[in-house]
Parts: C-alpha cells; structure tokens; sequence
C-alpha cells in the first residue's frame, strides 16, 4: 500500500508540520496529475512497511505534528482504516487527501474519529467531470463525499487544481453552487515538473489575475477561498 514516505512538509498539512505518506494506485486518471508513477506502474515501485513508517515517526516524536496520507487514491485500500487507527493509537494527527470516490470509507473514518484534516479534489464541475479525471466519474459518489465532509466536525478544505482545459473563468460561479457554503476552498495552480499526459506540461495555464477574478466568484458561496 505504501509506496512513498517524505520525512516532513510544512505545508501538506495546515498549520502542522507533518510526514507525508504516499500511497499507490488510484482510480482516476487525471491527465496533469503530478503523482504519475503513483497512477501507472506503482505496483513495481518498492512497498514500505507500517513498521518502516511508525519507526521513523517514534524517532521524529515532538518534531511531527502528525501525517498526511495522500497518493495515487489512499481510500481504495482496505487497510487504511487500521493504519490511521494505529497512526492516531501513537499519538499523531491524520490528514486525509482524497478524490472522493469512497465515501463509504470517507463516512467510516469520520465516524470513529480517525481524521484531524481531510482535503478533497474536485476536478471540474459536473460536465467535465469525466474529461477531467480520465474516467467515467460516479457523480452521486462524489457528492455523496462532498456532503458528509460538509456535514463532519472535522476540519477540511476542497480544492481544484485550475487549468483552463477544465476549468473556464466562468466555471467558478458553477463550482460556487455545487459546493455553498463549505467553510474553505483552495485554487491550485498547477505543477508542470512531471505530469500522466507530458503535452499537458505545455499547455497555458491561469495568470494570477484571472486566478483572483475566479477567487473573487467562489468568494460569493465559499466562506474561505485560497491561491496555493
């Protein structure tokens, strides 16, 4: 299951300083994902093992504020629950990065109390939702996500990465409806170092005003709207 480990990152989890987990394999297929060889291929890459994992985090105790489980789609493991369990068991705070697509596992892990954070994608607005993911998107999936984290007491954050493919300057106001009143949203630009589809590190992304023109639409139906 676990297929990457960054030692710390003091800005994959709000406000904490944390381990980053990575996990392989997704169900999307996202053309810009900047995780490619965490989508295709990921089954070659070397397995770490939770001992690896909460060994190195019993020697980074008082420095950690916790992890951030991300990937590939860490939800689409069976044995993620018990992992969080025995990370949250040691003391240190989960942060879940998720596609949505599982909520049934996203709603288990809200209702034992396992996450401190949970951030989820949302790719597009409903049209170009399968354009954006790679795949034929379950939509009444994802909103079933959208709405149990809305509805959770645990803190969150949805996030789009914004690239003009799927993503028009009038798409804010759309996205704004879906999602009114979630409490924080975040603009992503977009990291071109490494993508699934290399063409797309070509193509023309948003510069920072039009990304405050969007900012300024979500800001009408979103209490917090981000730039990261």
């Amino acid at each position: 299951m676990i297929k990457g480990l960054q030692r710390v990152s003091i800005i994959d989890f709000p406000k904490r300083i944390c381990a980053v987990v990575f996990t392989g394999g997704c169900d999307f297929r996202c053309p810009y994902c900047h995780n490619p060889e965490l989508v295709v291929g990921w089954e070659n890459l070397p397995t770490i093992s939770e001992e690896e994992v909460f060994s190195f985090l019993e020697n980074r105790r008082g420095l950690l504020d916790g992890i951030c489980v991300t990937g590939g789609e860490p939800t689409i493991h069976k044995r993620l629950p018990n992992f969080i369990r025995k990370t949250k068991k040691r003391g240190f705070q989960v942060k879940l990065d998720t596609n949505g697509t599982n909520p049934s596992m996203i709603e288990e892990l809200i209702n034992v109390g396992l996450l401190d954070y949970i951030a989820m994608d949302i790719k597009a607005t409903p049209e170009k939702y399968n354009i954006a993911s790679g795949v034929s998107a379950n939509l009444e999936d994802i909103e079933k996500s959208i709405k149990l984290i809305i509805d959770s007491n645990v803190e969150y954050e949805f996030r789009t990465t914004v690239f003009p493919d799927f993503f028009s300057t009038e798409d804010g106001k759309r996205i704004g409806e879906w999602l009114k009143g979630a409490r924080r949203f975040v603009l992503q630009r977009p990291r071109k170092l490494k993508m699934l589809l290399d063409a797309f590190k070509d193509r023309p992304i948003y510069a920072e005003g039009e990304l405050n023109n969007i900012k300024n639409t979500l800001s009408d139906y979103i209490e917090e709207v981000i730039i990261r």
